[in-house]
């Protein structure tokens, strides 16, 4: 290759150092800013579209199986006289995942089951989801308490879980 970026076994054009030098000489990524920075002032997406093209990616992982709970201390544990400040204990099940999650008022701390790696979001209504990793043997916590309704999404390799909406 010679420096005019002309490849002299086939005669195609070579890519620039940023890959997007087109057959004519044109820089496509500089060109497609441009036109992406024109359509923005002279045909901005309506905000309405947008706000359905959000909710449409939030269906993003509809085919994500959903954890059942199937232990909630709030209901199932008998209480114990006199304690106070008890933290929460929640089992949720899919399949052969379990997620055993302990929901204090300084945050969240559980365990995958069978111990895998994963990629976990505390997941709030509106707000961004808090994301969380858990090691080698499931384990993970968040120092973040969920305030109001919460749920969780798994990420164990190509599956994807997520827990029933609670109440903190």
């Amino acid at each position: 290759m010679n420096d005019d970026m002309h490849d002299e076994v086939t005669g195609e054009q070579s890519l620039g150092d940023d890959g997007h030098l087109g057959d004519d000489g044109f820089d496509i990524g500089l060109l497609e800013e441009e036109l992406r920075q024109a359509a923005a002032i002279l045909d901005p997406v309506p905000a309405q579209l947008r706000q359905i093209a959000v909710e449409a990616f939030a269906l993003h992982d509809l085919d994500a199986r959903i954890a059942e709970l199937t232990f909630d201390s709030v209901v199932d544990a008998i209480p114990v006289r006199g304690a106070t400040d008890v933290p929460r204990m929640l089992t949720f099940r899919a399949g052969e995942v379990t997620v055993d999650v302990e929901v204090t008022a300084q945050g969240l701390m559980g365990q995958v089951l069978p111990p895998q790696q994963a990629r976990i979001e505390v997941l709030g209504g509106p707000q961004t989801a808090t994301p969380v990793v858990a090691d080698d043997m499931g384990r993970f916590t968040s120092d973040a308490p969920p305030s109001g309704p919460f749920a969780l999404r798994l990420r164990t390799g190509g599956e994807v879980v997520v827990t029933e909406w609670l109440r903190a």
